[in-house]
């Protein structure tokens, strides 16, 4: 499967992609049957498409440093009752092209031709 279309988000808190994989691996509690997920308000209107070979590209300190496989989404209702979208990743974080970014709020989509090279 070949994406057209991948997330980019900005991973906030993190200074490095040492930090992400350690807040994914032993800090968050966003995890279920030992899976870590991205948790957001929107679900992507483009979900089909990520899931076809889609990753989650991480800009850390306005850089894209790694970026992660997407493989399912689930929705998740919080103590609250707002509805919210789990976006599940694959436990491996992949070292991208270091490829400055300026800032955004939320998430972008980011097409296939515009990724940096792992």
């Amino acid at each position: 499967m070949t994406a057209n279309v991948h997330l980019l988000k900005l991973s906030v808190g993190s200074e490095s992609v040492e930090q992400l994989i350690d807040w994914q691996r032993h800090r968050s509690k966003q995890r279920k049957d030992g899976r870590y997920y991205h948790l957001t308000r929107m679900w992507p209107k483009r979900a089909g498409e990520l899931l076809e070979g889609g990753s989650i590209y991480w800009v850390i300190q306005g850089v894209i440093l790694a970026r992660q496989r997407i493989t399912a989404f689930e929705e998740v209702i919080g103590e609250d009752a707002i509805r919210r979208c789990a976006i599940f990743l694959d436990a491996e974080v992949i070292r991208t092209e270091a490829t400055p970014k300026r800032p955004f709020q939320g998430g972008r989509y980011l097409a296939a031709g515009d990724a940096p090279r792992d």
